[in-house]
């Protein structure tokens, strides 16, 4: 099947909302009270709980293994470095988009259009492998990263309805994370102890760190204005209180470094994320 168009990646990269959060945890079957924190939890090790590059371009990993297995080993000889039995070769951040591109010109010159490139990688704030799209509730690849691009909303919706489609949510209920690591990442899963890095965060999260919804909206607005508040997570800290600081200067507000209504919206407004 031939390439119908070129994909940028780049959508309008809304952040999550209280009612995405409510929309997955119904998914789910999840107690907004005692599992946020499982939820959260997988988020932080999945994605470093953003979903979104700088650039607004949902966060990606490209998997040489599943590229090998979605081709039939067919650019191994070519492209080692993106198509091999093994995992690895990864570069991290935007650069992943660059090994995307080359996977997404092997195939399209193959005549095999976009879907294998793009069903070897995995999306968003869940890092939901593309050829998941389906178990998603996606009907294709290409639609599932299409709506990723535009919100977070859509990233958690996805990740939960895949995770409810394999009983992971029995998993994060009885705090299995050994269980849940296996299904969710395979059977490799010790290798990057993500068990341990799932338990880890659940005992943070459920020791009274929360997540503050608005706060990490305009985190990353301005995360995406470029002035690097950090990852976004919430939290109003250092890094955080600089970039509101600077983006009051910047917007010819009152000088300061808090996050009232006014700063919020003018944030929220030059994103293009106000209202919605």
């Amino acid at each position: 099947m031939p390439a119908t168009s070129n994909l940028d990646f780049s959508g309008l990269g809304r952040p999550l909302a209280d009612a995405d959060m409510a929309q997955a945890l119904a998914i789910l079957g999840l107690d907004a009270g005692a599992d946020m924190p499982a939820l959260w939890s997988v988020l932080t090790v999945e994605s470093r709980g953003f979903g979104f590059l700088a650039d607004r371009r949902p966060k990606l990993l490209f998997e040489r293994h599943i590229f090998f297995k979605q081709t039939d080993g067919r650019f191994a000889a070519t492209a080692p470095d993106l198509c091999a039995k093994t995992g690895g070769g990864y570069v991290g951040g935007g650069a992943e988009y660059d090994r995307l591109a080359r996977a997404l010109a092997l195939c399209r010159v193959a005549g095999l259009g976009d879907e294998p490139a793009l069903r070897s990688a995995s999306w968003g704030l869940g890092q939901v492998m593309g050829f998941n799209a389906d178990a998603a509730g996606f009907q294709t690849t290409r639609d599932m990263v299409t709506q990723m691009a535009e919100s977070e909303s859509a990233q958690l919706a996805g990740m939960a309805r895949f995770m409810a489609s394999q009983g992971l949510d029995a998993r994060l209920r009885a705090r299995d994370w050994t269980g849940f690591a296996r299904r969710y990442n395979g059977p490799s899963y010790w290798k990057n102890a993500y068990d341990v890095k799932l338990k880890s965060a659940f005992e943070k999260f459920s020791s009274g760190i929360s997540r503050d919804l608005r706060a990490r909206a305009a985190q990353g607005a301005l995360l995406f204005l470029g002035f690097n508040p950090g990852d976004p997570d919430g939290v109003l800290g250092q890094n955080t209180r600089r970039a509101i600081a600077a983006f009051r200067a910047d917007a010819h507000l009152a000088a300061g470094d808090a996050l009232d209504d006014a700063v919020f919206e003018a944030i929220m407004s030059r994103a293009g994320l106000a209202g919605g």
